[in-house]
């Protein structure tokens, strides 16, 4: 008898990897092993994980340095079958070796040399190590260095593409690599990164002048909130060491330091603190989301930089190159590395996310105020046609405000009022508008929670902080909504945010990336496998069509809200304003300038909500199509009525194709919303919808097989004939799940009859109930 995959590898592939030394301490091999979590797929209200990637067999020289793949077939099977599949493993995991095997054959890719051989061995740990060393010109002095281990105690594991980022940047510094950079997506990690970059070096001694000591390693960003989360969180481990440089102190006595480039640039009163250091104080400097204006070169940021010129430096970023950050890229030089949001989603470790596009009736078509109109401070609104860019910018409207903060309370109150929220605004002071708004319009809320809806801008201090901080808290409920300006755009993480509110333009690709960013994180236990991005200006629908994005929507739907709840298809957007008779109250404006001019008349309403999906094969959709997607993945199945009819009448065979449906994306419940058909059969919805078949309710089918099949029925005794009906009834009322055998004869009506053995003597045994079951089935879908 042919050995099967599984056979081979227990008598063949694992004795052979043991021969060659691969499972003696400190070397491994690391068996099925999954190095992804399985693209995560809405479906409906729910969700199902695509299969998680899966190599056959990991071989490590050291616990989180990886050298070589091997990927195992059957003994029947030619070991070159599975090289393809082997060579992608090694892509995706940075590897230069790859093997493919049958238990017998061995061949060997070697991506230093091109070459592809068969081997009559596996190498040995040392013999494979010494061609990596050589390969990649690791010196004898860097080699131990390169392999110190990692701090497991943090964080839940090193995921493969950190594994990698780490060991990348650790060999590049260690070769003598002055500048460098590493792109990854927001939410893949970047801070657990650079702890284990600075932990392995850190312990290894590592320094520019080869002294027996510790290096001294800078970690530098832009805010504060983004140095003081990760040096009191992950960093913890380098305990006395740390010190962050504030005050206009700059000690020098510690060796993991944290600081803002405000903190150590100079202005109009002082020279610079980073003066007090000398240029070649530090070893290393780590510096975070480096595209914020460090690198360019008449930023007085990157004075800092070229004073600290003999550090090495690392560059972390979460945007690939663009125009508008191509001095980050000129600076460190291309990427040593890149794990790009769409990795991300593929992978399963990003939540995926729909974008609700709403557009009010002022966006749709632009705002004019009425001749010699005064806002609120009795100044004269200059007479111009004033658009989405313009608003809250030029001209704060306040309907427009509050006609977003009804749609999102509208839109919470559909979905989950508990779902945590931030909520992008123009600046401070609009921020602090739309909670007011927020606020009032959840006010049943708020009388049980005062901080429901909280601002967090720079003006909170440490009162932002904390909300901010509550609201990072899985266990904490509130706050539940966070209005912010420009705070929270960036190094926040932010696992239980639910929905990203765009109520500001963003111009910029990396600022939105940024933004989206605060809701790809994954938290399963608190529920969040997916986001919503809810856009009221059109920065997500821009950024989307941008060819340079790499994390596509896809499936769109759009409709148009009446002012009395209806929707209808959407033609065109129109303007419905209802001006307001009273004249505006006139105030006595600040002492200083006011910057935009204020407008509190009028009333606006929503006059689109546009849908956007990812699907789960990347692919964007045109408007309305969610439908013509889920008829192409039938067809995929089954190219015909007849044959889906067929397969669908076994209980195996549908199993399988409901399953595969749900693996794309496809729910029956959307599908029966389309159609506003509730009550019809889920195999009538997809001929509906793939063969346009006429739609039939699953008691039609019921009625239809009792009125033309009586000889089916009359073939049974009188208490058998009973069961049928009641299974049919059954059927009737709740769907095919309703005819798994035995499991439907414990419940009632069934059960009444007696129990199973005694069921099944009714029927003559249980081939002849099972036959039964099957005959009905097959009857019910035979037309």
């Amino acid at each position: 008898m042919a050995l099967s995959e599984a056979d081979t590898c227990r008598k063949f592939i694992v004795p052979r990897l043991q021969e060659a030394g691969w499972d003696n301490e400190p070397h491994s091999i690391a068996e099925q092993r999954s190095i992804t979590d399985g693209r995560i797929v809405p479906v409906g209200k729910g969700f199902v994980r695509k299969p998680q990637q899966r190599p056959d067999y990991l071989l490590r020289y050291e616990r989180n340095f990886v050298l070589a793949v091997v990927e195992a077939k059957a003994a029947w099977k030619h070991a070159g079958e599975g090289l393809q599949q082997s060579k992608r493993y090694a892509e995706m995991l940075g590897l230069k070796f790859a093997y493919a095997t049958n238990g017998e054959e061995i061949i060997e890719f070697d991506y230093f040399t091109g070459r592809e051989n068969i081997v009559a061995a596996y190498p040995t740990p040392a013999e494979l190590w010494a061609r990596y060393r050589a390969g990649n010109q690791v010196a004898d002095d860097s080699a131990a260095q390169l392999l110190t281990p990692m701090n497991h105690s943090v964080g839940k594991g090193e995921r493969y593409y950190q594994e990698i980022a780490v060991n990348r940047s650790v060999e590049g510094i260690l070769g003598g690599k002055r500048r460098q950079l590493l792109t990854m997506a927001t939410g893949t990690g970047k801070t657990a990164v650079a702890f284990q970059i600075c932990w392995k070096l850190w312990n290894a001694r590592w320094n520019r002048s080869g002294e027996h000591r510790r290096p001294k390693i800078l970690y530098l960003a832009d805010r504060n909130i983004l140095v003081d989360q990760p040096k009191d969180g992950m960093f913890a481990p380098f305990g006395l060491a740390r010190w962050k440089i504030e005050g206009g102190e700059a000690v020098k006595s510690r060796e993991m330091y944290f600081a803002i480039y405000q903190a150590l640039a100079r202005d109009e009163r002082r020279p610079g603190l980073y003066r007090e250091f000398a240029p070649d104080f530090f070893d290393l400097i780590i510096v975070d989301e480096c595209h914020r204006g460090s690198a360019r070169e008449d930023s007085n940021w990157r004075e800092i930089l070229t004073y600290f010129e003999p550090a090495y430096q690392l560059g972390m970023t979460a945007t690939p190159l663009r125009e508008d950050n191509r001095d980050t890229y000129l600076y460190f030089g291309n990427p040593i590395y890149e794990y790009s949001l769409r990795q991300g989603i593929e992978d399963g470790f990003l939540a995926p996310y729909r974008v609700h596009r709403v557009i009010t009736e002022w966006d749709a078509a632009g705002w004019r105020p009425s001749r010699d109109e005064l806002d609120r401070y009795g100044r004269a609104i200059p007479d111009d046609e004033y658009q989405t860019k313009d608003f809250e910018r030029i001209v704060a409207l306040r309907a427009r405000t509050d006609a977003i903060a009804r749609h999102l309370t509208d839109f919470l109150r559909k979905t989950d009022r508990y779902a945590k929220t931030i909520v992008f605004c123009v600046d401070q002071e609009h921020a602090d508008e739309m909670r007011r708004a927020l606020n009032n319009l959840n006010a049943d809320l708020v009388q049980k929670h005062p901080d429901y809806a909280c601002r967090v801008t720079a003006d909170e201090g440490d009162i932002g902080r904390g909300h901010l901080g509550r609201f990072q808290d899985v266990e904490t409920q509130t706050p539940v909504i966070l209005t912010t300006s420009q705070l929270l755009t960036t190094g926040v993480d932010a696992p239980t945010c639910k929905n990203v509110v765009l109520a500001r333009v963003v111009g910029s690709m990396s600022d939105f990336k940024q933004i989206i960013g605060r809701g790809t994180r994954v938290r399963d236990d608190y529920g969040k496998l997916w986001f919503n991005i809810v856009d009221y200006t059109g920065s997500a629908t821009r950024m989307f069509a941008d060819p340079e994005f790499d994390g596509d929507p896809a499936r769109i739907t759009e409709e148009e809200l009446l002012a009395n709840g209806e929707t209808k298809a959407l033609v065109e957007y129109v303007v419905a304003q209802e001006p307001e008779d009273a004249a505006p109250e006139v105030n006595e404006p600040p002492a200083e300038d006011r910057r935009k001019f204020y407008f509190d008349g009028g009333r606006v309403e929503i006059a689109a909500h546009i849908v956007y999906e990812l699907d789960p094969d990347g692919k964007q959709l045109s408007v309305s199509r969610y439908t013509d997607y889920a008829a192409d993945k039938v067809r995929t199945l089954c190219p015909s009525a007849p044959e889906l009819r067929a397969r669908w009448a076994d209980p195996v065979q549908r199993a399988e194709i409901i399953e595969r449906l749900a693996e794309r994306g496809v729910s029956f419940d959307e599908l029966a919303d389309a159609a506003q058909q509730p009550e019809a059969d889920p195999f009538d919805l997809l001929c509906h919808f793939a063969f346009n078949a006429p739609l039939r309710t699953r008691r039609e089918r019921a009625q239809r097989l009792r009125a033309e099949r009586k000889d089916f029925f009359e073939r049974h005794g009188a208490e058998a004939r009973a069961i049928l009906d009641e299974l049919l009834e059954k059927y009737a009322e709740h769907g095919a799940a309703q005819f798994v055998i035995p499991d439907v004869l414990k419940v009632p009506p069934v059960s009444t009859h007696g129990n199973v053995t005694e069921i099944v003597h009714l029927f003559g045994g249980a081939d002849k109930l099972r036959a039964a079951v099957t005959e009905l089935q097959n009857l019910l879908y035979a037309a």
